[in-house]
């Protein structure tokens, strides 16, 4: 394919396809986790659904990580600059190896504080500490992973992260259940196994892609000259990458926020939330995969300056994005309860997971207008845009929406609804932003844009 002159909407389709599998995959990976730990207990779901604030710090800097590199990258390509290609790839290896130490510490040292903070009872905390200490063992795996992929998705290949992704889901589905109620000679270690099968899934994951980039023609031409660590390549992979690390990071507080909010409800409630959050993430599969896509065409093209084709790649992405939206969220809301009752067999969690879907559904098609304006700015090399966004939506949404809740009292269902109505008004605002900077900002650079 050429992401400088095919067609937009069929670029699209080639690249989001193969992304939409391998991250249909990776979402499926963390069902079976889901599933697994609510056969262990509904305490352990629980544990499970609130590490994910705590986890989604290796998620946020294994996003930013990816994005700073495929940006870069493809910006390098698009320029035709194969001097900087090469030294943006071998800069966000150091780049991934320096901030994995840091993402550890951090993790291992602050962990426990927020379970504590989200209300957890200490048998809920012991069990969530048991799974997050040996993920953060392993964060450089995660991290290594995304920087090292990132050259395949900067030249549009989103093909061999797919397969990586499909291979590490048959993997964690097979050790998952060995592990977790052991197996033979292999003890039972509960939730601990569920942290192991992922350690295991993502080394193998880590050769593999290496393997492929390895063989890649850039590689071929790296000397010495190419692995002398340079300032210049840190500082623009820095300011790139951590606007958002950082806002994303904020997501850790928005889960935060709604998990003491819905514990007030009971252990339970925040199982069947979680197990609700699972299958939304799924739903957004779709989203997140037209996302990696269009990174790849807006910075490949903006590098070479076919602005018209940085619009045209946005709003393509959007209207694709609201027809499968709208779609699902008539599934999830039709079967919301049948789907919960997936992963427990406690009715109260059936019952609370259920509720959460039912609104969830009426929210859904708004979440499109922010991942892919993110993307946009983020393949524009403007992340402060996106990390403002980030802040928007994962910090000061949730607190104002903690905020009416209390104020009036609501309830578990009421606490969502506020949640509906106040994402919609950010994601119409976002869009119309987003949509008048590429009528605005990049006419100015000769772009010729229909209103």
């Amino acid at each position: 394919m050429n992401i400088l002159s095919d067609d937009i909407k069929k670029l699209i389709r080639k690249l989001a396809i193969p992304a939409i599998v391998g991250t249909l995959f990776q979402t499926l990976y963390n069902v079976v986790d889901t599933f697994f730990a609510g056969k262990i207990s509904p305490e352990a779901l629980s544990a499970l659904s609130k590490s994910f604030p705590v986890y989604f710090i290796i998620i946020a800097t294994s996003i930013g990580v990816t994005v700073a590199g495929t940006s870069l990258i493809g910006n390098s390509i698009g320029e035709k600059n194969e001097k900087n290609s090469i030294f943006y790839f071998s800069h966000i290896i150091y780049f991934a190896l320096i901030i994995s130490v840091f993402i550890t510490f951090l993790g291992l040292n602050f962990s426990d504080d927020i379970f504590i903070l989200m209300g957890s009872t200490d048998r809920v905390t012991e069990l969530g500490l048991e799974y997050t200490d040996i993920i953060f063992y392993g964060s450089i795996l995660f991290i290594l992973v995304v920087a090292i992929n990132s050259l395949l998705h900067a030249e549009g290949d989103t093909k061999t992260y797919r397969n990586v992704l499909i291979l590490s889901f048959l993997i964690n589905i097979i050790l998952n259940p060995i592990l977790i109620f052991g197996f033979m000679f292999v003890p039972a270690l509960g939730i601990k196994g569920i942290g192991i099968s992922t350690l295991v899934a993502q080394f193998i994951a880590f050769m593999i892609i290496l393997f492929k980039v390895l063989k890649n023609e850039r590689l071929k031409k790296i000397s010495r000259e190419y692995l002398l660590p340079k300032l210049y390549y840190f500082k623009n992979i820095f300011f790139q990458s951590m606007p958002i690390i950082v806002s994303i990071c904020g997501y850790s507080i928005a889960a935060g926020i709604i998990f003491t909010y819905v514990g007030m409800s009971g252990e339970y409630a925040t199982a069947g939330y979680g197990a609700g959050t699972r299958i939304e993430q799924v739903v957004l599969l779709p989203i997140l995969g037209i996302n990696t896509a269009i990174i790849t065409i807006i910075a490949q093209n903006y590098g070479a300056k076919n602005y018209n084709r940085v619009k045209e790649t946005y709003i393509g992405a959007i209207q694709y994005s609201l027809l499968i939206m709208i779609t699902c969220s008539i599934f999830v809301f039709v079967f919301s309860n049948h789907i919960t009752s997936f992963f427990s067999n406690d009715q109260t969690v059936i019952e609370y997971g259920g509720k959460y879907l039912e609104i969830s559904a009426f929210v859904l098609s708004a979440y499109p207008v922010f991942f892919l304006s993110n993307g946009c700015f983020m393949a524009l090399k403007k992340s402060e845009y996106a990390m403002i966004s980030n802040l928007f939506r994962n910090v000061l949404n949730p607190v104002l929406v903690f905020y009416f809740a209390k104020l009036y009292n609501a309830s578990f269902e009421h606490f969502f609804w506020i949640w509906v109505v106040i994402n919609w008004v950010f994601s119409i605002s976002y869009f119309l932003f987003t949509f008048n900077y590429l009528r605005l900002k990049l006419q100015e650079t000769r772009a010729v844009f229909n209103p």
